[in-house]
């Protein structure tokens, strides 16, 4: 992690694992998503939807994004930072953009997809209009073991 991690973080950090396992109770991929105000109140939570809501744009970040910006009554998360167990894919990094996200901490890495530093790194372009601050690695190995646990158990018999 090259930018300092906040004690909210790791706190946020915990409430998505717990929403990521949430996820894999009922089928979805284990990925869940914190969005939080500056001093770490929880604004918005979310977790991987996918499976159950049978839409392909009901990831984690998503359901997040929606559930802050729903309780501020505004798009505009600016003053936010969104904490999630994955590195966003590039859908999620677009949407974070779109909702002006100030700071993004995710947990593990995506090296198949993700949009925040591994494949691509869209919060970061200095060629669009807005960029997020981007802290990767948070709890990466309880992340990663999650998703390990996860797509073992399917591929068994």
């Amino acid at each position: 992690m090259s930018l300092p991690v906040r004690e909210t973080d790791d706190v946020a950090m915990v409430e998505a694992l717990a929403l990521a396992d949430e996820a894999a109770r009922s089928g979805d991929v284990p990925v869940g998503a914190v969005v939080t105000a500056l001093d770490g109140t929880i604004l918005g939570r979310g977790r991987n939807l996918r499976e159950r809501d049978r839409d392909p744009l009901a990831h984690a970040e998503i359901v997040a994004l929606r559930d802050a910006a729903s309780v501020l009554g505004s798009w505009n998360l600016e003053q936010s930072t969104l904490v999630v167990t994955l590195e966003p894919c590039i859908m999620c990094a677009g949407a974070i953009l779109q909702a002006r996200v100030g700071r993004v901490v995710f947990g593990a890495w995506d090296e198949k997809a993700g949009g925040a530093g591994s494949m691509h790194d869209l919060l970061r372009d200095r060629r669009l209009p807005h960029r997020a601050e981007v802290v990767g690695g948070l709890r990466a190995d309880e992340a990663a073991a999650q998703l390990r646990a996860f797509f073992e158990a399917r591929r068994r018999p």
